[in-house]
């Protein structure tokens, strides 16, 4: 007699079943794990725009110059600081070199008419430049781009704090710059600047912020430093006199410092060794790159003394390059800036206008300091810009004269930037450095 088989033919298809079934499961389970794991880059792939978006972003800083003590127990995490530390070096990127490239769709970041805090110094439109082309360049660093300044984004991370720019006419400028990025997006009635001798002060009311202005063209105390009469001829500085304005910046979270136009007026400085008050001075007299190098050290020492840096973040602007001198750029004919419409195209450029011996003393003294001190080296950038300064197109304090008006070339300012225009980029490093360092 046969045997019967032990499972027909429906039974046999119900295992097979199963078994397509587990398999089916295990494949989910897998899918399920791997999308997990690698979600953005598929989100990436699926849509290019957001992986071109990611390819914009600076990529992360270099702690190479975090020379602040580090007291953590191993494996303790450090606390969340209000911005992220001043690291200078870049990996990949190098921020400060790169080219303009012309964009009229995204600049200007503003509209001169529509910010009423810019000095009639620097409201070029106002006062009759003819051309508007020196406001749609856009600068672009070689293997990356400038994050977009955020007015949002940087009024929320000021709640509640105070941000400081320190220094000459040059930094006031900058400080103005900012103002007018932010201002747009705050209540008429929420929003108010005024000034106190030295000190300026906007203040955001919604957000308890201030972003503040200081003069101290030299950051020493000098014979120039009242903020509305300090065209003096013989400038004196006095030699470790830097609490004499310190003692306003303490307290603040921001602060970007800057001096160099002023102590270039000649090859030496006069440095007073004693007071002001003292009926026979003791005035030496030192060359500038000494006179610049004590000055640095002093603000270092200052800096070290005063910042915590767990709490502030320190930057300091290069010199700002001058364009006085049209031969530097190939012009024969002894012009200067006045008339001109383009910026320079020669990568190598460096004209006379900025010295590369005292920025080499910012590099060689900050990278000494004990709390990191961020260099916003806009120096090179802002050299190619010969079309961006004021010109003649500005208020004039006094009358002009007959032969002045023949030549305008010979009283253009070839020193100050018009607003909105080339300051707005040194802000926009600026904030590329406080949140994608």
């Amino acid at each position: 007699m046969k045997l019967k088989p032990l499972a027909s033919s429906s039974s046999t298809a119900l295992i097979r079943r199963s078994r397509l079934f587990i398999y089916l499961v295990i494949l989910v389970v897998f899918i399920l794990f791997v999308s997990v794991l690698y979600g953005e880059d598929f989100r990436c792939l699926l849509n290019p725009r957001l992986l071109a978006d990611t390819a914009e972003l600076p990529l992360p800083a270099l702690r190479t110059d975090q020379k602040v003590e580090d007291d953590r127990e191993e494996g303790e995490e450090a606390a969340a600081l209000p911005f992220a530390l001043g690291l200078t070096a870049e990996r990949g990127c190098d921020l400060f070199n790169g080219r303009w490239e012309r964009d009229e769709l995204a600049r200007p970041l503003y509209q001169e008419s529509d910010c009423p805090y810019i000095q009639p110094q620097l409201t070029c439109q106002e006062h009759g430049r003819p051309d508007h082309g020196y406001q749609f360049w856009r600068w672009q660093p070689h293997g990356c781009s400038l994050p977009r300044f955020n007015a949002t984004q940087m009024l929320d991370s000021l709640r509640g704090k105070r941000m400081m720019y320190v220094g000459d006419s040059l930094n006031r400028g900058q400080y103005v710059s900012m103002v007018c990025l932010l201002h747009s997006i705050i209540p008429e009635g929420s929003k108010s600047m005024e000034t106190f001798d030295s000190l300026t002060v906007f203040t955001a009311k919604d957000y308890n912020a201030t972003i503040e202005f200081y003069w101290a063209p030299f950051l020493l105390e000098s014979n120039s430093d009242n903020a509305v009469i300090h065209r003096v001829s013989d400038r004196i500085i006095r030699k470790g006199s830097i609490n004499k304005h310190g003692r306003h910046w303490k307290g603040v979270d921001i602060v970007v410092f800057n001096t160099y136009l002023w102590w270039v007026s000649g090859d030496t400085n006069k440095i007073l060794r004693g007071s002001f008050e003292d009926k026979e001075k003791d005035i030496v007299e030192l060359p500038t790159d000494d006179a610049y190098r004590m000055a640095m050290k002093s603000l270092v020492r200052w800096v070290e003394k005063n910042m915590d840096p767990k709490k502030t973040r320190v930057f300091f602007t290069s010199m700002s390059p001058t364009h006085g001198n049209g031969a530097d750029w190939g012009d024969t004919s002894g012009g200067n800036c006045y008339n001109q419409t383009t910026p320079i195209e020669d990568p190598d450029y460096w004209g006379s206008g900025a010295r590369k011996s005292m920025l080499a003393i910012l590099g060689e003294v900050f990278s000494k300091s004990r709390v990191p001190i961020t260099l916003l080296n806009i120096t090179q950038l802002s050299s190619y810009r010969k079309d961006a300064h004021t010109m003649i197109y500005k208020k004039q304090w006094s009358p002009l004269t007959p032969e002045q008006l023949e030549n305008p070339a010979s009283y253009a300012d070839c020193v100050h930037w018009c607003l909105p225009g080339l300051q707005d980029t040194w802000n926009e490093l600026m904030f590329a450095k406080l949140f994608y360092p």
